[in-house]
C-alpha cells in the first residue's frame, strides 16, 4: 500500500481512475492545493458482512450458570 500525491486539478479529472485503483490496489492518495496536502482518500476499514457475526472479543466471554434460572429466596431477598 503506496501513498500517492495529487494535485486538485488531477483528481477532479482522473476520479474515476483513482477510486478504481484504490479499489484494486488498496493505496491511499493524498490531495494537495499548491503543493499543501489538504485531504486524504482510501479504502474503507472492513467491516463485519452482517451485525450476527460474533464479535471476536465477546465470544470469549462464557457464562457459566443458566441466566433463566430462577432466584431462590436467599436471593431474592438481598434484589429487594
Amino acid at each position: 500500500m503506496t501513498v500517492q500525491m495529487l494535485n486538485i486539478h488531477e483528481a477532479k479529472t482522473r476520479l474515476s481512475a483513482v477510486l478504481c485503483e484504490i479499489e484494486k490496489t488498496g493505496d491511499r492518495f493524498v490531495i494537495c492545493r499548491n503543493g499543501t496536502p489538504i485531504a486524504e482518500i482510501g479504502p474503507l476499514k472492513k467491516r463485519p458482512q452482517s451485525r450476527l457475526d460474533v464479535h471476536p472479543i465477546l465470544s470469549g466471554i462464557q457464562i457459566d450458570y443458566d441466566p433463566t434460572e430462577s432466584l431462590s429466596e436467599d436471593e431474592w431477598g438481598i434484589v429487594e
